[in-house]
């Protein structure tokens, strides 16, 4: 059986099932198939096990077996259920095992190359290696803020993989992605995060690499397009038609739309390098990928907001959902509860699939789980009256708005809800047939911390790179962990902690904004047993280029996509410490400092001078700041000439012009 369906997998690929659903229909039909010792077996069930089997595929997978399309399946014998959040997922807290063993070697190199100075670092680790609850747990969270988000991430991202080239010198940060446990990410900090694990977790520079089949051509706007060229071979006109078809193919297999569903299918051309923007790419296939199934990446999590019927405006006590590698659900005392994954789009009632109901795969594409998370761009498609579209688009999204109120055009539409009837005395939505979801920064929290400050998962420190436009000239003030903080002393909370935040405008008069910051550093004032990371707070900055441009910008010419990545790198590394020579040895201490207090080990005067240096002190001051307007710290690049492309070294620092700014 499997030889005979590696045949049929061999071909499928072959013929360019990289993301067509067409192809993959044809090679394997939705019927039941029977297993080597006569036990039927669903054919999407033996179409997964296939693509896991055959070669081991390291990335990704095309496993949806109707392309955008979901499909109806018999339930395994164990069917799916809801899980209450009361702890891990089996299935997570097995990954954990390998992932925090496979942090040690590249945590210990990190550390030892940042040269704490009276602090063997490596000899400490070696201590710590066989002890999950003393060794240092890392998260790293990208906010929202669109493409923005995406490249100024992408840049916090390259400068902490020691893949990226000339990156593991002294005082450079390359291994920290290696070292951290969770990588969380929202809105455009979730297309970030899925464009690299859907991409066969690949590295920022490929993603950017400009040659033909180049991932991220932002050149052409979600409007209108990919170039034609590398693995897309479609004008303007086909492209409108896929994602009408798409999304047609959906709506007629019985399933409800939204705009979420053309805005995700668009997100994808620009987001996954396969042919019609992978169609059959699920996000819970990110758990069949080698690389995932060997703990050699950090665990995957993007965040949206519920939206209870008839609300128009997102509370800061709102349901916050997560998508992770095996499950979706919430840690709020809500719905309080998780679905696996790839059953998304499965009718659950109080918990439970129906007798006699078959299960749903595919539901959980890929781009339409990052097109959750980032669905207030649902905007753009509010505005499709004024471009050149086919009337099969138009029909569509004219139809998809008839059955929508004004106050839904910026939800996911998450019909049936997984949760109908599931813990009715607390979750909002549990009498609706439909969930609801928008964009997970709607309530402010706009990165996306949430699902690693829950007290199972341990985190001892956070990076939280901040690519909101908060003031007027769309650079960040800290809004988000300002939501974040008044969130944790609510009672949706739920037992999650987090460290005191100042108000907006003490962030900005203490410039907390045009540097990293530690929050979080007294941990004499925080309560005994209760688990709080410590913050390192990287907001966006102008080092080498303006990089706060609109959220709602569509498009980037290379050129200065390259410059707003290379800006973000010097972001996260001060210049590669030529701004402030002490910040590579900080993150270092920042890394060890929750982990120093368990194991009782003294604090290095190293690490105590940097907490000194970059912890918020307390200081308060709220008087209203007067615009803020950064320059660069570094100098302008010429982002006119080849000295901000790719290739550029980008230890290097030139000179350049002022960078147009779009406006909102």
């Amino acid at each position: 059986m499997k030889a005979a369906l590696a045949v049929s997998l061999v071909a499928a690929l072959s013929a360019g099932a990289n993301g067509g659903a067409s192809n993959i229909k044809s090679h394997v039909s939705p019927v039941l198939l029977t297993s080597s010792s006569g036990n039927p077996i669903a054919a999407g069930d033996a179409y997964l096990e296939g693509l896991t089997t055959f070669g081991r595929l390291r990335r990704a997978l095309p496993n949806s077996p109707n392309g955008y399309t979901p499909s109806f399946l018999d339930c395994p014998s164990d069917a799916p259920s809801v899980r209450s959040a009361a702890q891990l997922s089996p299935a997570e807290t097995s990954w954990l095992e390998k992932r925090r063993n496979n942090t040690v070697q590249p945590m210990r190199d990190l550390l030892t190359r940042l040269n704490i100075e009276g602090f063997d670092a490596g000899s400490y680790i070696d201590r710590v290696a066989n002890n999950a609850s003393e060794l240092p747990n890392i998260g790293l969270a990208m906010s929202g803020g669109g493409w923005r988000a995406l490249m100024n991430g992408a840049g916090a991202i390259k400068a902490f993989d020691s893949r990226t080239e000339n990156n593991t010198g002294n005082g450079q940060l390359g291994g920290l992605l290696q070292s951290a446990t969770y990588l969380a990410g929202l809105s455009g900090g979730g297309w970030l995060v899925g464009s690299i694990f859907i991409n066969n977790y690949t590295t920022v520079g490929a993603l950017q690499a400009d040659d033909s089949g180049s991932v991220w051509e932002f050149e052409n706007s979600v409007l209108e397009g990919p170039d034609e060229g590398g693995l897309q071979i479609l004008d303007t006109a086909q492209y409108y038609a896929s994602l009408s078809d798409s999304v047609t193919g959906k709506r007629d297999a019985g399933f409800d739309i939204s705009l979420t569903d053309v805005w995700g299918r668009a997100l994808s051309f620009q987001l996954i390098n396969a042919t019609d923007g992978g169609p059959a790419y699920t996000w819970s296939s990110i758990s069949l990928a080698q690389d995932f199934q060997d703990a050699n990446t950090p665990f995957p999590v993007l965040v949206a907001d519920a939206r209870a019927p008839g609300e128009t405006l997102i509370p800061g006590n709102t349901t916050v959902y997560e998508f992770n590698a095996f499950e979706m659900g919430t840690w709020d005392p809500t719905a309080y509860g998780f679905i696996p994954m790839q059953y998304l789009g499965t009718n659950f009632t109080s918990g439970r699939v129906p007798n006699n109901d078959q299960c749903v795969v595919g539901f959980d594409n890929a781009g339409f789980i990052m097109g959750t998370s980032s669905s207030l761009f649902n905007q753009f498609l509010l505005n499709l009256n004024g471009t050149d579209i086919p009337e099969s688009l138009r029909g569509i999204i004219d139809s998809i708005l008839s059955t929508l109120s004004s106050e839904n055009n910026d939800i996911a539409d998450y019909t049936p809800n997984p949760f109908f009837h599931y813990q009715p005395d607390t979750n909002p939505s549990a009498n609706s047939s439909r969930l609801t979801l928008v964009d997970g920064g709607e309530d402010l929290q706009n990165i996306p911390l949430h699902p690693l400050i829950q007290p199972n998962r341990h985190v001892d420190v956070i990076f939280a790179v901040d690519s909101s436009a908060d003031t007027n000239y769309f650079w960040p003030n800290a809004t988000a962990l300002v939501a974040t903080y008044q969130r944790s002393l609510a009672d949706v909370a739920n037992g999650t902690a987090f460290p005191s935040i100042p108000d907006q405008n003490t962030i900005v008069n203490l410039g907390l904004n045009t540097h990293p910051t530690f929050f979080g550093c007294e941990t004499a004032n925080m309560t005994d047993g209760i688990n709080v990371p410590l913050i390192v707070y990287i907001p966006n900055s102008p080092y080498i280029t303006f990089s706060n441009f609109s959220t709602f910008s569509l498009e980037t010419n290379n050129t200065y996509r390259d410059a707003v990545i290379l800006n973000g790198q010097n972001v996260a590394t001060m210049g590669n410490g030529t701004v402030d020579e002490t910040w590579p040895v900080c993150v270092g201490c920042a890394i060890l400092s929750r982990s120093l207090e368990r194991t009782g080990t003294d604090v290095p005067d190293a690490c105590s001078q940097c907490f000194q240096r970059f912890c918020w002190d307390g200081t308060v001051n709220s008087t209203q700041p007067p615009p803020y307007e950064p320059t660069p710290v570094l100098g302008q690049i010429n982002i006119q000439s080849s000295a901000a492309t790719r290739s550029i070294n980008w230890l290097t620092v030139g000179i350049a012009g002022a960078v147009a700014i779009a406006s909102l």
